[in-house]
């Protein structure tokens, strides 16, 4: 098997050791891929920091016509793009052609926000002793960007850290997840082909236990992270002056009202609790239905999981596959014993067979268990019976993340009341809180993280505003 180069400030480069990725369905090896030396780490580094002023100055034309070319190129190759992705993350290639439109989408979007990246200027002679002075303001980079990225979107979540430091005009350095490198390694070889300059971009596969130097080097002020809690809140403690950005986890709600659409509801709660093997931070993890519909919805509920098809992820027929390990799955089958053991009903599902876990569905769970406090990242979810929208609404904020949440009514008093009173990030109405446009500022407040993501959300975090004032004119 070839052993895939990574990228070191733009161009292709081996190490002198090597790893192997493993489908987790079949268990076989998917590619080797060369892991970079300190030396080689140390020099990608020098190279952002030396790049880092003509980078911030490079024309809007090229940043945008570089972008561009990833769009297209990743359209191009969209169907080999997929099938990497489903042979290295397990995601069925449903859902992996969709991650590949997501992806083209972001950078297409970061390319026609970067064209209308822009300052602005304010008159100052509001007051007499301005008189003749105007302000522009524009926005800079704060330097090259240290991106650290999670295995269940190995490309997508990849671009939405690449695309607006390209934007923006900041050098980049990628850190993929050791279990999914390859995906980024294309979009590497993507990058390659554009006029960026030297130094521009890196993507460095280097193990976990490596990522603190990275995490810690003065010449990388952005630190961009998306993972789990403990992980990304460990990385900011450690750099209290860098600037830090953190996408962390959650256990997404779902509020059924009296007035929903209930076969809708339950169509969409079954299948986006299922979607990634529930391997998304705003995969449906509680479901909080009002009392008065209880039976009707949970009964439809049931009906749309064991409607889902569980298999091979290259079927194109599969819904719902294998997690990205079998030590995943095993974790997540001890957190359904668990609930299960504590008093919980088991309504649906609830196996395990390799590194897949059948859509479970549990109701009547302690409100202590693992399945409603924490993120599960599997295929789970809990059914909880509340009396009003009230208790709805206290029952989704009764949580320690607020990623996003769903509420599906038809009433717009409703809508809107969610929208002032729920602890979260994004209100998605009518559907459930794994909605995303890529477009959209995204991202959650309490221990589900700190910034925004979304293209300009996130060209504005990459970077900070700088005051020029101009004296003595005739305005």
């Amino acid at each position: 098997m070839d052993v895939r180069t990574f990228w070191l400030a733009g161009r292709p480069a081996t190490g002198d050791s090597s790893l192997t990725v493993t489908n987790s369905h079949t268990g076989q090896a998917v590619g080797t891929y060369s892991v970079p030396t300190d030396a080689q780490v140390e020099e990608a580094v020098a190279a952002a920091a030396a790049v880092t002023r003509e980078a911030a100055a490079l024309p809007v034309h090229v940043r945008a016509e570089a972008l561009a070319h990833v769009s297209r190129r990743l359209t191009e190759r969209a169907d080999e793009i997929a099938r990497l992705i489903t042979a290295e993350n397990g995601k069925p290639i449903f859902w992996a052609r969709g991650e590949v439109g997501r992806a083209i989408s972001t950078f297409r979007f970061a390319a026609e926000e970067t064209r209308r990246w822009s300052g602005t200027a304010m008159r100052l002679d509001t007051e007499p002793a301005a008189t003749g002075r105007l302000a522009y303001v524009s926005r800079v980079p704060y330097g090259p960007v240290l991106a650290i990225t999670p295995f269940n979107f190995p490309l997508n979540l990849v671009a939405h850290k690449v695309a607006p430091a390209i934007a923006v005009g900041a050098p980049i350095i990628v850190k993929p997840a050791p279990a999914t490198p390859l995906s980024s390694l294309l979009l590497g070889e993507i990058l390659a082909e554009t006029d960026l300059p030297a130094g521009m971009f890196s993507v460095l596969p280097v193990e976990n236990s490596r990522a603190s130097g990275l995490v810690e080097d003065p010449r990388l002020p952005v630190v961009s992270f998306t993972g789990s809690g403990p992980v990304g809140y460990s990385i900011m403690d450690s750099v209290p002056r860098k600037h830090v950005v953190l996408e962390l986890g959650g256990n997404a709600a779902a509020v059924v009202l009296a007035d929903a659409d209930l076969d809708w509801a339950a169509s969409r709660v079954a299948l986006f609790s299922n979607y990634q093997a529930g391997q998304s931070c705003i995969a449906v993890q509680r479901v909080i239905v009002e009392e008065t519909v209880a039976e009707a919805f949970t009964g439809k509920l049931l009906s749309a999981v064991g409607g889902l098809v569980t298999g091979d992820p290259l079927d194109e027929k599969t819904q719902v596959g294998p997690l990205v390990s079998e030590d995943a799955a095993i974790r997540v089958e001890s957190w359904i014993q668990e609930a299960v053991a504590g008093g919980a009903r088991l309504l649906a599902g609830g196996g395990r067979d390799g590194a897949t876990i059948e859509p479970t569905v549990l109701a009547d769970v302690p409100a202590g268990a693992k399945v409603v406090c924490e993120e599960v990242f599997g295929p789970v979810m809990v059914i909880e019976t509340v009396p009003s929208v009230d208790a709805a609404f206290a029952s989704v904020n009764d949580s320690k993340y607020g990623l996003q949440a769903g509420v599906f009514t038809r009433s717009l008093d409703v809508a809107f009341r969610a929208n002032r009173e729920l602890e979260v990030g994004g209100v998605i109405i009518g559907d459930v809180p794994s909605y995303r446009a890529d477009q959209m500022p995204y991202g959650g407040v309490k221990e589900s993280g700190v910034g925004r993501e979304g293209l300009r959300s996130a060209m504005e975090d990459l970077t900070f505003e700088k005051t020029m004032v101009l004296t003595g004119l005739a305005l």
